[in-house]
Order: structure tokens, then C-alpha cells, then sequence
């Protein structure tokens, strides 16, 4: 699997994978042990992760107002990672902020979640690499707020 740009059958793979360890109190990476937080905070996609066979493949529809699980979970990671690392520089703060501001590290990951989503879609609708000033200024402006 390519560690920056896994296809959506081998996110969807790394999750179910994870999940079935943990299930079976497996020894976990630590992505996986991350990727185990995360699924725990989401108690409304347990169905799916346990249950491969028939998620592996299923289409999300946002405009029919489906969430797909996965891209979620995988929102939370990357938050999650950028967070560990601080980058792009100034996320952790921005983050500890927002967690301070709400008491609660899972909206505190959302408000980021958005951030990210936001700039992913404006670079997919144009065309062109993620704007990093624009996502830094988005995280400042939710953790400022």
C-alpha cells in the first residue's frame, strides 16, 4: 500500500483489518492503535466495520445525505497525524485551543475535520494542490471564534 495515497480499497482494508485485530486482541501498529481510537469514538459505523464483505464495495452519496464512514475516520487520522507532528505549523495549537473551547477533543478534531474537507474540495475544484494558507487561516479562525 502506498503510505500517502492509499486507494479506497486499501483505506476501507486498513480499517476493517484493524478493527478485526482489535476485536481478536491482536497486537496493533501504531496507526492502527490510532485508527482504534477513532473507530471507538463512532459507535454508528461498528455495523459496517463488522461486516466486510458487504461495506467493502458500497457507494456513499453525500447529496442523498450519506456520510461515508471511511473518508470520516480517515479525516480524524489525518488530523489526528498533523496534530502529532504539528503540521501544518500551528494545528496543535489551534486544536488545544478548540479543545479547551468546547471541552472536547472529538469536536475539537471536527471543527480541524472541516477545515481539511474544505481545502481537499477547493483544490479538487480546481484543479490544483491544497492551499495550505487557506487551511491554516481556516484553523485559526475556528480556534479564535
Amino acid at each position: 500500500m502506498s503510505l500517502f495515497n492509499p486507494s479506497r480499497d486499501q483505506v476501507r482494508q486498513f480499517f476493517f483489518d484493524a478493527w478485526a485485530k482489535f476485536q481478536q486482541h491482536a497486537v496493533l501498529t501504531e496507526l492502527e492503535k490510532l485508527a482504534v481510537e477513532v473507530m471507538q469514538m463512532h459507535p454508528e459505523y461498528h455495523y459496517v466495520l463488522n461486516a466486510p464483505d458487504t461495506y467493502k464495495e458500497q457507494a456513499y452519496f453525500p447529496e442523498m445525505g450519506e456520510t461515508n464512514p471511511f473518508l470520516h475516520m480517515s479525516l480524524h487520522l489525518s488530523i489526528l497525524e498533523q496534530v502529532a507532528i504539528d503540521q501544518p505549523p500551528g494545528i496543535k495549537a489551534a486544536y488545544h485551543a478548540l479543545w479547551h473551547k468546547y471541552d472536547d477533543a472529538y469536536q475539537a478534531q471536527h471543527d480541524l475535520m472541516d477545515c481539511l474537507a474544505e481545502t481537499i474540495w477547493q483544490a479538487q475544484r480546481h484543479g490544483g494542490s491544497p492551499d495550505a494558507e487557506a487551511y491554516i487561516a481556516c484553523m485559526q479562525a475556528k480556534a479564535s471564534a
